[in-house]
Formats: C-alpha cells, structure tokens, sequence
C-alpha cells in the first residue's frame, strides 16, 4: 500500500466499507446462505451479543483514551500525548479495532452467509496495513523503549 494513503481513511469508513461488501457477498452468494438473514431468534441474538460486546470492547478503548487525556482520532496519531497501556490495553494493543471487528461478525452471522465471513480478514488486513502499522510506527519514534517493551509484551490484535 501506498503510504500516502495512511491515516487518510477513517477505520470506520473502512468497516462500513466492509460491511457492505459482506451484503453484497451474501447476495451474489446464494449458495452459500447457511440461514436466511436473521433467521431466528438464536441468530438475532447471537449478532446481537457479539455487537454490542465489539461495541464495549471499542468504548472500554475510547474511554482509557479519554482518562489519560490523549486524542482519539486515528486520522491524527502523532497528536498522541500519553501511551495508554492500562485497562483493556493490558489485553490488546488495539480495542477500538477490535470492537469493531466484533461488530463486523455480529453482521455477519446476522446475514448468515458463508461469503460474508470475507469482510473480517479483509478489515483486519486494510487496518492492519493503513492504521495499526503507521500508528505504531510513531509511537514507537514518540515513546521509544516504553512502547518497545508494551508491544512486546501485548498482542496488536489478541
């Protein structure tokens, strides 16, 4: 990838990106349909609990951000003030993508479809590759031997 091209696409952008790509896969797929969309109340609610626990994941991310007074726009990653290795940082490097990633599988055991899976290894890769890579890049330039030793001892994604 380019290098101009990171920190130029908001990761969300990048999820809704992929999100829609999960229902056009579901739809040119048929074939691979498992159950129909939502297809009851147990698939509802298993897309439903893996949301909202991407959501809590991403919120756990964004409020440890907010506590240690550090910017939390992923457009703007040499604005960081503090390097944040505490609560849900203890357990992965990067919550808020992971969050999000919850929520792409919750989306796509709602729609059901095999094909649909796809969207998740391809969010983690574009992140991976325009946002996690360029951010740590700086915050090991910023924050030097302690971000070396933080990113040695927690997983980038779990």
């Amino acid at each position: 990838m380019p290098r101009w091209l990171e920190h130029r696409i908001p990761p969300p952008l990048i999820d809704a990106a992929c999100a829609l790509l999960m229902w056009a896969l579901a739809r040119a797929l048929p074939q691979a349909q498992l159950w129909p969309p939502g297809g009851s109340s147990g698939v509802v609610g298993a897309a439903l609990a893996l949301a909202a626990l991407g959501g809590a994941v991403a919120l756990a991310g964004t409020l440890e951000f907010r506590r240690a007074h550090t910017t939390v726009n992923p457009l703007a990653p040499r604005r960081a003030s503090t390097l944040v290795t505490r609560g849900i940082y203890r357990v992965t490097r990067n919550p808020m993508y992971l969050g999000m990633l919850g929520v792409l599988a919750g989306w796509a055991v709602w729609l059901g479809n095999i094909a649909a899976w796809l969207g998740l290894p391809l969010s983690m890769a574009l992140l991976t590759v325009l946002q996690i890579r360029p951010e740590e890049r700086i915050l090991a330039e910023r924050f030097g031997a302690e971000f070396e030793r933080y990113a040695a001892r927690v997983r980038r994604w779990l």
